[in-house]
């Protein structure tokens, strides 16, 4: 049996797992990263490795950040500030929220840093209104990963870059992608997913979390109140770090860098105690993020990937070249395996195969390869799509399930509006 056989079938195995909810996520999730090292598909150093991961010591160093500003008065003094204009309405609470996590992902290329940053003030905000996270943590957090990078300002300004670079690395440079072609292909969707995000998500959110959260705002209001230099000392490690993390690449400085610095000024300044700052640490989530990462390496290294991306060429070459069709595939086969694989590396997967598609036949790519960036990002159902995922579950207490039923109606509007936008606008 190939490795490839091998490592589709702890695949399938680990996604019954999630399903089921017979195990918590992170047992399911550690136990396919052994099952991987065990039968060869990753190497023993490899599993290892992704314990160690940027992203998971980025995350582990956001929560302690975002613990020590939750022990902050101002945190809970805005929340009670943004209730009070809310004058009690969930709605205009999630305007407020949605906007400034869309606002915020313009710049941060990371959803899971921008998530880190809202999180904290709208838990705080939601109970002051009474209302558990799980309501909300699914719209605030799904609105930074859908429209991050859409306009071309901050992170966003380098895609078409980067899409460019692509097309000169394959020798096809018939066509260009210009600095507000992926702004154009993706604003309306951007539109859309803040409409929802703010006026319907909440409905199909559980009033009561399925699972424990990562997190309790009640605990941490029920601590002793800061100092006078500790308060300010939380309030400009936090603001700080996420003005850091916005200009990460010019203060050359990695994020995971910048987030357990700023962790440990927590410490230090003695906003929150070294204990205090390990409980703060949600080590369940840690542990699903490092086996959800393993399983995308896992089917990386083995061809998985691959091996669907040419299965795509043959049944693009068998439509004709139908703009429509075309764009249909290359929306719904990404989303698809970025739900088991990093939106990223699915990413650099589908963009070859885009451009060596239309070089074929002499069409243009740039739709197509816009396109996918979209579908990558509209795919948010499970903990391996992304790590922002992972904490949109942890901070809001959801099981598998939960997170389907919350995400299917918005990835059908996804689907539906990026393929009929962008191949109308950039037919092949």
């Amino acid at each position: 049996m190939s490795q490839l056989t091998i490592c589709l079938i702890i695949f399938v195995l680990t996604v019954i797992g999630y399903i089921t909810g017979f195990l918590s996520l992170a047992t399911v999730a550690i136990t396919s990263l052994m099952a991987l090292v065990l039968t060869g598909c990753l190497e023993a150093s490899e599993g290892l490795a992704y314990f160690s991961n940027s992203t998971v010591i980025m995350i582990a160093g956001m929560c302690i950040i975002a613990a020590g500003f939750n022990r902050t008065a101002f945190c809970s003094n805005l929340a009670n500030s943004i209730s009070r204009v809310a004058k009690g309405n969930l709605t205009k609470m999630m305007l407020g929220y949605v906007l400034v996590g869309v606002i915020l992902s313009q710049f941060i290329q990371s959803p899971v840093t921008v998530i880190g940053i809202v999180a904290p003030m709208a838990m705080a905000s939601a109970e002051s209104l009474g209302v558990k996270s799980s309501k909300i943590m699914f719209g605030i957090g799904v609105a930074t990963i859908i429209t991050c990078c859409t306009l071309p300002v901050g992170a966003g300004a380098t895609v078409a870059t980067e899409l460019n670079g692509y097309l000169e690395s394959y020798g096809y440079t018939d066509f260009t992608v210009n600095l507000i072609d992926p702004m154009i292909a993706r604003l309306p969707m951007m539109i859309i997913a803040i409409l929802y995000c703010v006026f319907f998500s909440t409905r199909f959110a559980p009033d009561e979390p399925v699972i424990e959260p990562s997190f309790n705002m009640k605990k941490a209001a029920a601590k002793e109140p800061l100092g006078k230099f500790q308060e300010y000392a939380g309030l400009i490690i936090f603001f700080g770090d996420a003005l850091a993390l916005m200009f990460a690449s010019k203060l050359g400085l990695a994020s995971w860098q910048i987030t357990v610095i700023g962790a440990l000024c927590m410490i230090f300044c003695g906003v929150l105690k070294p204990k205090e700052a390990c409980n703060a640490i949600p080590l369940s989530m840690l542990l699903l993020i490092a086996g959800t990462l393993a399983m995308s390496g896992a089917l990386s290294a083995t061809g998985a990937g691959d091996l669907i991306g040419g299965y795509v060429s043959q049944v693009v070459s068998a439509t004709g070249g139908n703009s429509y069709i075309v764009g249909l595939i290359f929306f719904i086969v990404p989303f698809i395996l970025t739900q088991f694989m990093s939106n990223r590396g699915t990413m650099l997967i589908f963009y070859p195969i885009a451009i060596a598609t239309c070089a074929s036949i002499g069409a243009n790519p740039v739709g197509l390869m816009i396109l996918i960036q979209a579908a990558c990002l509209a795919a948010y159902m499970t903990p391996m799509a992304t790590a922002a995922v992972v904490y949109i579950m942890g901070y809001g207490g959801y099981d598998q399930k939960s997170m389907i039923k919350q995400a299917w109606l918005l990835a059908l509007i996804s689907c539906v509006v990026s393929v009929g936008w962008i191949m109308t606008i950039y037919p092949l």
